[in-house]
């Protein structure tokens, strides 16, 4: 008779150099290996430039972009639900598609 499996009991702890920040801008750069999210924050500080500060870059195996879609999808649809609808035209006053966002393939 086989033994039932338990999962094992989750402790998260904040490394030393753990940080929080915010970003307004993100790139995605993919590879057969890997996708890899480049975090920033975008500011216009003229009417004709745009300037992308970029902070912190991590690197997600595909399975785990996977999750975070899937995890991203079902939390954007509860926010959603209770405040209505995220209007994507106004996530950003740039002409066409948002810089960076047809990162390098590498």
């Amino acid at each position: 008779m086989s033994q039932p499996v338990h999962s094992p009991s989750i402790n998260i702890v904040q490394s030393p150099d753990y940080r929080d920040g915010y970003a307004n801008s993100v790139q995605v750069r993919a590879s057969v290996w890997d996708f890899m999210l480049v975090f920033g924050a975008a500011r216009q500080d003229v009417p004709t430039e745009v300037t992308l500060n970029n902070f912190q870059g991590i690197y997600l195996s595909p399975q785990q972009a996977k999750a975070l879609w899937n995890l991203l999808g079902q939390n954007l649809a509860q926010y959603e639900q209770a405040f209505g609808p995220i209007a994507l035209e106004a996530a950003h006053s740039f002409p066409g598609p948002m810089p960076g966002g047809n990162g390098p393939i590498h």
